[in-house]
Order: structure tokens, then C-alpha cells, then sequence
């Protein structure tokens, strides 16, 4: 069966290099002397939301049963679904968690779930987390080796100030009652979260920075406090907005060296733009969203703390996404691009909005079936290792190059994007210095493949050639779950190293080259 999947694959790489589309040539220079950034173990990360059903936008109901509070956790495609990144970081959270309360002993009276009304923020009234839902989120956790991120209400206890902030200390009782729960049932979290988007301007309102460090110092006594002891003290992060340099700046001087591990933000870059695909295949539109990660890590580097950056949330467009593009094939274009760049600006885990719920689910909120985006997800956490290459592209600027050493295992993996709509190219792959890794050893450079060598190229392109397809086909074949909800296997097909790799218009590519020397990643 493994020989008739590379036969196939084999067949459709042939079938690529034929096509009668227009065929360019270009190059890709890697420097593997050196590595430029690093990302964690576990890059790729994604949120499950609070939103209730009747959450809609330009009058569409996308969130279903996607909610904390009523996803349907027996689904196996899920389960198998999350397992499958073993483990997938999850940060739990969104819009709606600065209005959850928790069901611990400390609350009295009901514990109520949202209800719509227009004359709250976010248009929902305050939320209850029963600790039985928390019992049955956490068994499923634990089944399918998920990591969690838990983002924590940071309203209680404010009061209003003018200009729609809020001010006066955060009141931490029910949130110090929820960790404790949680820790005396053993329950593993990977970090605690505060607050979502009160930074700078704010959505709905804000919280000056001055005011935050306090309440994400409280935090940090809390935590430091419950897990007293403990071998594995869960990360302390904040404060889940959009970037706001003076706002940032000033968490980052007053919470140094050590009082925040990470600095989460969020990234919206394509707004609520009604010419979304346009952007995402604007290559100068992708150039200009590399300015949040490089000068968030300038402030964090200037400052000398140890909190390493990381993106809480992105969902690319707002308001849940659209239909049948952030749902689509043609999202992997901006998504990958996203994961590419934000790691040569060393964050180290990028959580993509959502897992499932909206429009911009990694999963169908219907069916649970994969969308196009999880499967670049998979790819990119199985192939994409955590030391960050220089890759430089020398041709057409319609694709955007990337390169790390490879996840366990020998030699580099290669992250190719191809924009363009009709041209096929042919694309070289050189070491340091332009030395050519097609040649092999006796003609070329220290960083050149071994002779007669192969690679392993994955290439991911949409169903029927229409990039707003939700179906993604690797190496020409559909990918779909089992009958079990199993996630189908991910095999490459593999091709002499010599030869350029063949990319079809509007395709995407990864390419492990497991005989590339580079003293980056020995």
C-alpha cells in the first residue's frame, strides 16, 4: 500500500511538471551555519471559545455547539483529531472569558449559562463554568494528551472609569478558588491566562498598563501559592491582547525579570477586509504584517526579562471569519506564512483561532471534519523543527520561503508557498553562500546534499484546483477521515535530490531534505 501511495504520488509530481501552465525557475538559499530564532517544542496551538449558538455575525450563526460549555466531547474525529499533534496545546478562552465565572464552592447562588442581550458587552450576559463541565473538559484532556492554556476573567471586581475603561484591583477570590479546585483534582495546566484584548484601546473596554502589572503580580502569587511544592508550576501569562507598544512596553519594564513567562498577543491582520483572498495572495500585504512579533521582541529583548513571546490568538479576519475562505484551502497561504514569520521573530507558540467554532474553525463545526488548515497545522508541528534557518528566495516574489532543522530527525525541512495563479516553478535549493545543494558532495559546498540522494516533498493543493475548496489534496490525493474518524496518514512522496522541486501554481510544499548538512542542527 506504502508502494501505491508513492507511486501515485510519483505519478502526480509528473503530472506537475508537465502541466501547460507557464514554468519559471528560482532559488532558495539556506544558511544552515546558524540559526536565527527558535521556536517551543510545541509551536502550533490553537483556542476552543465560549461563544453560545446564537453569537452571529453579519447575520450568520457560525459557532453551533463549539462552546466550552456544550461541545460534544464523545465526537471521535475530536478526540482523534487532537491526538493526533501528541500533545496540541490548547488555550481556552476568547471574547467572552472576562464574563465567566466558575462554579466553585465559593460562588452562591446558580450557575447560569450565557443569555443573550444587546445591552451587554459582547451583546451576553455573565456566564457560569459548572466544575462537573470543568470534571468532563479535563477527562478529555487528559484522553487525548491535550496541553492547557486557561484564560481567567480579569473583570472581577473593577469598577467604570471615563473613556470606557476599568479600573480598581482585580478581585482574585473566585479565580484563586477555580486554580485550587483544579490543582486539588490533579489536574494538569500548562499555564494560567489573564484577561482577553483589555490592552491599549481595548475591545469592549480596557485596563491601563500601570493597573495590570498589579493584577498579573497577583496572579503570580496565586499560582506561586496553590502549587507551592509542586514539580511542574504552570506557566504565568498576559495579557492576551493586540499589541500596543507604550501599553507593552510598560507590562514588560514593571513585571521584569521574572513575574510573566510568556507575553501573549493577539493577531487580526486582515480586519474585516471584503477582499480577504486579494490580501492573502498579496505578497507585499504578508510583508507588512511581520511588525507585531519583531517589535514585541524588541521591547522583550531591550528589557532583559525572560518572558519569551507568544501569539494567544489569531484568526486572521474578524468577527469569526468568512465562509469558504478562512474555512478554506486558500487560508493556508496566509496561515503558513503566519507560522513562518512569527518564528524567525522567536515566538514560541502560535495558537490559531479556533480548534473549532466560527468560521475560521481548523475544524468543520458541523461535521468535525478537518478543513484545509489543519492539515498545514500537522504538517508544520510533525515537520517543522524548533531552530529557525535563514531561507532566502531568488526569483519571483509570489513565494515565500522558509526553513528549519527538521523535527527529530536528520537535516533541514523546507516551507515553500507558491501565490502565483499560473505559473509553475522550478526551484533550486543552494547552501550558505549560494554553494548548490543540487550538485552533490564532489562538486558542491560544505552545506550539499550527499550524492543520490532523496528528499521527502509533501505538496498540498485545493481540490479541483479551486482554492476556496475546503478539500485539500496531498501529493494528489483527497485528505479525509477513516471510517472510524481516524486521521488519514500524511506520506510523502520522495524525489531525487537533484532535480529542482516542481511547485504548481497556487500550491503549497514542504520538503525534508534529510542528507542537507547543516551545522545549525547537528
Amino acid at each position: 500500500m506504502a508502494g501505491l501511495r508513492l507511486l501515485v504520488g510519483a505519478l502526480w509530481l509528473l503530472a506537475v511538471l508537465r502541466q501547460g501552465a507557464a514554468a519559471e525557475a528560482g532559488a532558495v538559499s539556506v544558511d544552515g551555519r546558524r540559526t536565527i530564532a527558535s521556536t517551543g517544542e510545541d509551536f502550533v496551538c490553537a483556542t476552543l471559545d465560549w461563544w453560545p449558538p446564537d453569537k452571529c455575525d453579519y447575520g450568520t450563526c457560525s459557532w453551533g455547539r463549539a462552546s466550552l460549555l456544550n461541545l460534544d466531547l464523545s465526537n471521535k474525529i475530536l478526540l482523534n483529531a487532537v491526538k493526533a499533534f501528541s500533545p496540541l496545546v490548547l488555550r481556552l478562552g476568547g471574547s467572552l472569558q472576562d464574563k465567566v465565572v466558575y462554579g466553585t464552592a465559593d460562588r452562591r447562588g446558580p450557575c447560569a449559562p450565557f443569555t443573550k442581550s444587546e445591552s451587554e458587552m459582547f451583546g451576553f450576559t455573565e456566564g457560569c463554568l459548572p466544575m462537573r463541565r470543568w470534571d468532563e473538559l479535563n477527562a478529555f484532556f487528559q484522553k487525548s494528551g491535550a496541553k492547557i492554556v486557561f484564560g481567567l476573567n480579569a473583570l472581577n471586581g473593577r469598577v467604570p472609569l471615563q473613556g470606557g475603561a476599568m479600573g480598581g484591583n482585580w478581585d482574585t477570590t473566585n479565580a484563586a478558588s477555580f486554580i485550587r479546585y483544579t490543582a486539588g483534582k490533579g489536574y494538569k495546566i500548562h499555564g494560567w491566562e489573564l484577561g482577553n484584548e483589555l490592552s491599549g484601546s481595548g475591545i469592549g473596554t480596557k485596563i491601563g498598563a500601570a493597573q495590570y502589572v498589579k493584577d498579573a503580580i497577583a496572579l503570580k502569587t496565586t499560582v506561586d501559592s496553590v502549587y507551592r511544592g509542586s514539580p511542574a508550576k504552570p506557566l504565568v501569562l498576559a495579557p492576551g491582547g493586540f499589541f500596543d507598544p507604550a501599553w507593552y512596553g510598560e507590562l514588560i519594564a514593571k513585571t521584569k525579570p521574572d513575574m510573566l513567562d510568556v507575553v501573549t498577543h493577539h493577531i487580526y491582520n486582515l480586519g474585516a477586509d471584503t477582499h480577504l483572498i486579494d490580501r492573502i495572495l498579496d505578497p507585499k500585504a504578508l510583508d507588512g504584517m511581520a511588525s507585531p512579533f519583531r517589535d514585541l521582541q524588541g521591547l522583550l529583548k531591550a528589557a532583559g526579562t525572560s518572558a519569551v513571546a507568544w501569539v494567544g490568538e489569531s484568526g486572521g479576519a474578524y468577527n469569526s471569519g468568512h465562509h469558504l475562505v478562512t474555512d478554506a484551502f486558500v487560508f493556508s497561504f496566509w496561515f503558513l506564512d503566519q507560522l513562518g514569520m512569527s518564528a524567525k521573530f522567536d515566538t514560541k507558540s502560535y495558537c490559531r483561532q479556533s480548534f473549532i467554532g466560527g468560521n475560521y474553525g481548523l475544524l468543520n463545526t458541523t461535521t468535525f471534519q478537518p478543513n484545509p488548515d489543519y492539515y498545514s497545522a500537522l504538517l508544520w508541528h510533525r515537520l517543522m523543527g524548533t531552530k529557525v534557518l535563514e531561507a532566502k528566495f531568488t526569483g519571483t516574489n509570489m513565494i515565500r520561503a522558509y526553513a528549519h532543522c527538521a523535527k527529530h530527525a536528520p537535516g533541514i525541512t523546507l516551507l515553500l508557498i507558491n501565490l502565483h495563479g499560473n505559473a509553475t516553478n522550478h526551484v533550486k535549493v543552494a547552501g550558505s553562500g549560494g554553494r548548490g545543494a543540487h550538485a552533490g558532495r564532489k562538486h558542491g559546498g560544505r552545506f550539499a546534499q550527499a550524492t543520490g540522494a532523496a528528499r521527502e516533498e509533501y505538496h498540498l493543493t485545493p481540490e479541483g484546483g479551486n482554492i476556496q475548496s475546503q478539500v485539500m489534496l496531498l501529493n494528489g490525493r483527497a485528505l479525509v477521515t477513516g471510517a472510524e474518524g481516524s486521521i488519514p496518514r500524511m506520506e510523502p512522496v520522495k524525489v531525487d535530490a537533484a532535480r529542482p522541486i516542481a511547485m504548481a501554481p497556487r500550491s503549497i510544499v514542504f520538503v525534508h531534505m534529510p542528507h542537507y548538512h547543516a551545522p545549525a542542527c547537528s
